[in-house]
């Protein structure tokens, strides 16, 4: 079974209040068993345009995925980040070779 992922680029208006977003949506996190791939690190864009932060987090489902994003608890947590940043994210199934 193909692995889901989030991809998401931000801008962050509010750094401290971006932190307890990122508190909070731990647990949704957890619960529907995401891991980082990428959290904010360095980035040099070489085509197009891109926000300054990307993020990639790897979901064991599209499913779970799905799931996580449509949780109350995420809901709760991107309510926070909605306030504070703008962004972007698709939610995509990853490539299964079989």
């Amino acid at each position: 079974m193909p692995k889901g992922y989030w991809i998401g680029h931000v801008t962050i208006d509010d750094v401290e209040t971006y932190k307890l977003y990122q508190q909070v949506n731990a647990a949704p996190f957890k619960e529907y068993g995401a891991k980082f791939l990428v959290r904010g690190g360095a980035q040099e864009v070489r085509e197009g345009t891109m926000r300054p932060r990307s993020v990639v987090l790897e979901f064991p489902s599209i499913e779970a995925a799905y799931a996580c994003y449509e949780s109350d608890a995420y809901q709760g947590a991107k309510a926070i980040r909605d306030a504070v940043s703008a962004g972007d994210l698709v939610i995509v199934e990853g490539y299964d070779p079989a």
